[in-house]
């Protein structure tokens, strides 16, 4: 099955086509290939940064709430009296993969 793909246009400073060049020569790969993989890892982590700092932003805003704040702890504590493998394994009964990515 082939992907559809679109085409498109990059200029690059020479020593950066340089680069992708030897790159692709060492890998045995087209240039196109190895800059389609490193534009999509590019992606993936700028996705993963911006979701981090989404989660940061918000964990600082409930810490800035009291009734959060307590609420968060009150949380955290029952996760450790009731125990983070319990919860797991709960979560694999109801088939859940507890490795799966939720956020997606």
């Amino acid at each position: 099955m082939v992907n559809d793909m679109t085409a498109i246009s990059v200029r690059l400073p020479d020593e950066i086509e340089t680069r992708l060049a030897e790159e692709a020569r060492l890998e045995g790969r087209p240039r196109s290939e190895v800059a389609r993989e490193a534009i999509a890892e590019y992606l993936e982590r700028r996705e993963k940064e911006r979701f981090m700092a989404e989660m940061v932003a918000a964990a600082r805003a409930l810490a800035a709430d009291p009734a959060a704040r307590r609420e968060s702890l009150e949380i955290a504590n029952n996760l450790v009296d009731e125990g983070l493998d319990a919860i797991i394994e709960a979560e694999r009964a109801a088939g859940i993969d507890p490795a799966e990515k939720w956020w997606r």
